[in-house]
């Protein structure tokens, strides 16, 4: 079975979720209210001003764990941090999810970060938009979706998008339960791979290169107590560098995506061991 975590956030169609059947996922892992779309989740991960009372209080939290700033802080933290990263739950859970479960496929659920202003924005209702606040680290969200899904390339895990919204500003590539229910370690290697073909590496490694002559690490998490010290003209630079590295990203992974992806991954390691051959292989390097 392949290491696939689910992420399910708040939104509306968080709770299509409901009847996806439970094999299908080795680990799933719910922000602040979500644990509530459905009973078997495996990690719970809130902020630290997630209300006590909206916390489950039944039998599940004697077989499941409780994610706090103790335990994502400082995973986060390999990552360049929260400013770098940008410091709302979906890419929070994200983050840790990827350090702590290494999956093969992270998909989402219910972390579009669009909120309709004459519908309901969360599941449970009305809630609050966190994303959309005045913060430094939220200017672009796609630029921070993409800085992820560059992350966890690098890491050997595939992220998709499992909405069917018309819009998301999760801007990874979507993905149908059909599909996810399809996936194998091979198939799920052959679309990394392609997926990896897809990234401007010389962006990438332009936004990694500004990421470390900034310095902008804040080891306690609470960044917001800094942001004085932070130039948002250089952090909107680095956004450009992450949204140009996904710029050819595919919109979805469809069946037919799949079976390209698998003559794609052959064609890719023709190419690598030609290189090899001809001593010209050279691996991309880049950081947590």
């Amino acid at each position: 079975m392949p290491n696939i975590v689910l992420i399910v956030g708040s939104a509306p169609d968080a709770v299509r979720c409901r009847d996806w059947p439970r094999a299908a996922f080795a680990s799933i892992v719910v922000i602040n209210n979500a644990w509530g779309v459905r009973p078997d989740w495996d990690y719970l991960i809130h902020a630290d001003d997630f209300p006590h009372e909206r916390m489950p209080m039944d039998k599940r939290l004697g077989v499941a764990s409780i994610i706090t700033s103790g335990d994502f802080v400082p995973t986060q933290n390999a990552f360049g941090g929260f400013v770098y990263a940008g410091g709302t739950m979906a890419f929070t859970a994200g983050y840790w999810a990827l350090k702590a479960l290494k999956p093969e496929v992270i998909a989402f659920l219910g972390c579009d970060m669009i909120y309709p202003s004459n519908a309901p924005t969360h599941f449970y209702g009305i809630g609050t938009a966190d994303p959309l606040r005045d913060d430094v680290t939220l200017k672009d969200l796609e630029a921070k979706s993409g800085r992820f899904f560059v992350k966890a390339l690098r890491h050997g895990t595939v992220c998709l998008n499992l909405s069917n919204l018309p819009e998301s500003r999760l801007a990874i590539p979507r993905v149908t339960m059909p599909t996810i229910d399809r996936l194998t370690p091979a198939r799920i290697k052959a679309i990394r791979v392609m997926l990896e073909a897809t990234v401007d590496k010389i962006s990438m490694d332009s936004a990694s290169r500004l990421e470390t002559e900034l310095g902008y690490l804040v080891e306690d998490g609470r960044y917001w107590e800094h942001t004085s010290d932070f130039d948002e003209a250089a952090l909107w630079k680095i956004d450009r560098h992450w949204s140009a590295s996904v710029d050819q990203i595919p919109k979805s992974v469809v069946p037919k995506g799949a079976c390209w992806a698998r003559g794609r991954a052959r064609v890719a390691r023709q190419g690598h061991h030609q290189s090899l051959a001809t001593d010209n292989a050279r691996p991309i390097g880049e950081g947590a």
